[in-house]
């Protein structure tokens, strides 16, 4: 499945995201989906022809973005939506745990490798 397709499949499914049509600039040579979240939040999804993956591993931070940030509400939601992405087969990081600045998160890796931080 396209890059992009799979990663909308993916927040609209877990993440309730509500995505616009397939937008394609003929110019730029790009095409895009841009979802909306509940709080008001935006995830553009773009995909380029000769862009390669990167080939980091989870394990390894590097300069630029280290990951997306849900707050689900509660902790229990959070133990929730982490149970349901692993039996689904997503990529477990860390977590669910208290961390030491007194968050409750959990860390998994959405289809494209991206780190996604679920916390209250």
């Amino acid at each position: 499945m396209w890059g992009a397709l799979r990663l909308k499949a993916f927040y609209e499914k877990y993440f309730n995201a509500v995505s616009n049509d397939k937008y394609h600039n003929p110019t730029k040579q790009f095409s895009s989906y841009f979802l909306s979240f509940e709080s008001g939040a935006r995830l553009e999804l773009m995909s380029m022809e000769g862009v390669t993956a990167c080939e980091k591993s989870h394990a390894m931070q590097v300069t630029g973005l280290a990951h997306f940030a849900f707050a689900l509400g509660s902790e229990q939601a959070v133990d929730r939506l982490t149970k349901t992405l692993v039996d689904d087969g997503y990529q477990w990081v860390d977590g669910p745990r208290q961390t030491g600045d007194g968050y409750y998160e959990s860390c998994i890796l959405d289809p494209d490798g991206n780190r996604l931080e679920l916390t209250v």
